[in-house]
């Protein structure tokens, strides 16, 4: 089956990521991918970094211990992973082979925003009352080609802060609510080609495109609830939503492609909860899933969807 667009289109790899029987992924929580095209799933499962080449293939699995829950994913200019912790309130950078390099905030300590967690993710944001300091719960994290860590934070705070290569804190930016630059639950952040910081602005639904220095440049309104966000080597900006698709931008925001679901049935959708995407060098897209969280079904090797591109 052909998806997305005449001008953009895919096709689904059944089955591709090849885990042994009885292992899950419970939730993925972000994607990255290395310049030889290796996949790097955060999951909330028991091995929550699983490494796969771009068959499918397990390559390595590290980071067992080290998450509360798992959230974020992104490869960094020098090769290293970036995952966020929204459970435990801390950012850390680790090599590819699973060694800890940084680590950014305190764990288990949540900056003071008025916060208050329930289950209800529309009645935990609305608690929110001001912004704080770096972090509580933080989703995302980008990083420029020199170095600059920018993350989005998050389910308990409403802001996106700035931090140098050596994890010093340079600025912040953002505040509880609906008006331009302002968040409700900035779920994801990306560099683009230009520079440009893309911010998944969910309880919004929308983007928001600022500078690295907090300039508000463009808000793009065709999505509904954006989880993640990725950019191919072509600038085109790919957002997965949790209405159950997936949308392919142009770098000036005009739709290129999309997909979802087509049908009613739950047994046979191909979405319940798209949380992560990325792109690989082939133009193949990601998307990882959190159907356990936001649909109680556990997918197995299906939390995680690999499009093949065909056009």
């Amino acid at each position: 089956m052909r998806y997305g667009s005449e001008r953009l289109s895919f096709e689904l790899v059944s089955d591709w990521a090849r885990v042994p029987e009885g292992w899950s992924f419970v939730d993925i929580g972000g994607l990255a991918i290395d310049p030889e095209d290796n996949v790097y799933v955060l999951s909330r499962s028991d091995r929550p970094v699983l490494v796969f080449n771009r068959d499918g293939e397990i390559l390595r699995h590290w980071g067992e211990g080290l998450f509360r829950r798992a959230h974020g994913a992104r490869l960094a200019p020098d090769g290293a992973i970036f995952c966020t912790d929204d459970g435990d309130h801390f950012v850390a950078k680790f090599s590819r082979e699973g060694d800890l390099m940084m680590t950014l905030g305190q764990k288990g300590m949540p900056s003071d925003t008025g916060y208050h967690h329930t289950w209800d993710v529309f009645q935990s944001t609305s608690t929110i009352t001001h912004a704080g300091t770096p972090f509580n719960r933080p989703t995302g994290v980008a990083i420029t080609p020199d170095g600059d860590i920018f993350i989005s934070d998050g389910y308990g705070n409403c802001r996106i802060h700035h931090f140098d290569a050596t994890g010093a804190l340079q600025n912040s930016w953002g505040a509880p609510g609906g008006q331009p630059g302002c968040f409700r639950l900035p779920h994801d952040i990306a560099v683009d080609l230009s520079g440009r910081l893309l911010v998944a602005d969910r309880e919004n639904s929308r983007i928001q495109i600022f500078t690295q220095h907090g300039t508000l440049l463009d808000i793009w309104h065709d999505v509904i609830r954006p989880t993640g966000i990725g950019v191919d080597a072509d600038g085109r900006i790919y957002v997965s939503e949790l209405c159950l698709r997936v949308s392919v931008f142009s770098t000036e925001g005009e739709l290129l492609s999309r997909w979802g679901n087509s049908g009613s049935s739950r047994d046979e959708a191909l979405f319940l909860a798209p949380h992560a995407v990325a792109v690989d060098s082939h133009g193949d897209i990601y998307v990882g899933e959190v159907s356990k969280t936001h649909a109680g079904t556990d997918r197995g090797a299906d939390t995680i969807h690999k499009f093949r591109r065909i056009r």
